[in-house]
């Protein structure tokens, strides 16, 4: 049997993929409100907004709320940038690949926050950042995301892998042409990378 020919391109998630994603709980916990309450008052197009770089940072805190209140954006920002965090193995693990012949690439859904992200945990030491929606204006599942990072990197929507949590982005990727993975954890993405001809000898939980 011929041996499994690895992806030229791996294009990741980042939100709870790489990196745990604030949003879910840090985020109502900082007003004391439960998820569900939140997204009942939270303004209803001013996130998609600002992940499509279509806001700048003081105009989404601005509009955080449908009804315009007033809360403390320092601190709010500070409670932020605190919750990233890597998920487990995740480090390691691109790590790991950013020793094969792969390029790494951040396929994200987000705004400028991403840079706090750099700050914190120093993700490009191992991915693209070119991709994240805040600097392409298309977000995820729009076949123009991974159409278009695929034309940049120059390679074929057949040679590149997608992994991302959500199912919706998966099957879009899929769509286009991509292999693609939905994440749960790192020990099964390793298998699946295994299966795709990345030995990863050098991977470690972690």
């Amino acid at each position: 049997m011929a041996p499994v020919k690895p992806p030229r391109a791996i294009l990741f998630d980042v939100m709870d993929t790489l990196v745990r994603d604030p949003f879910p709980d840090v985020i109502p916990g900082f007003f004391g409100m439960t998820l569900p309450e939140l997204l009942a008052v939270k303004h209803p197009t001013a996130w998609v907004e600002f992940e499509r770089g279509e806001r700048d940072r003081a105009a989404y805190m601005r509009d955080f709320f449908a009804d315009g209140r007033a809360f403390d954006h320092a601190a709010f920002e500070a409670a932020v940038r605190e919750a990233y965090e890597w998920l487990p193995g995740m480090e390691s693990l691109l790590a790991a690949l950013a020793e094969t012949s792969a390029t790494l690439v951040a396929l994200s859904n987000y705004p400028e926050w991403y840079r706090w992200i750099e700050e914190r945990l120093d993700l490009g030491r191992f991915v693209d950042w070119r991709f994240v929606s805040c600097r392409t204006g298309v977000r995820k599942p729009d076949p123009r995301a991974y159409l278009g990072a695929a034309a940049a990197l120059d390679v074929e929507p057949g040679d590149c892998l997608f992994v991302d949590d959500r199912q919706g982005n998966v099957d879009a990727a899929r769509a286009v042409g991509m292999d693609a993975v939905r994440f749960e954890d790192a020990d099964r993405l390793v298998g699946a990378l295994r299966a795709r001809g990345f030995s990863l000898e050098s991977h470690s939980k972690g």
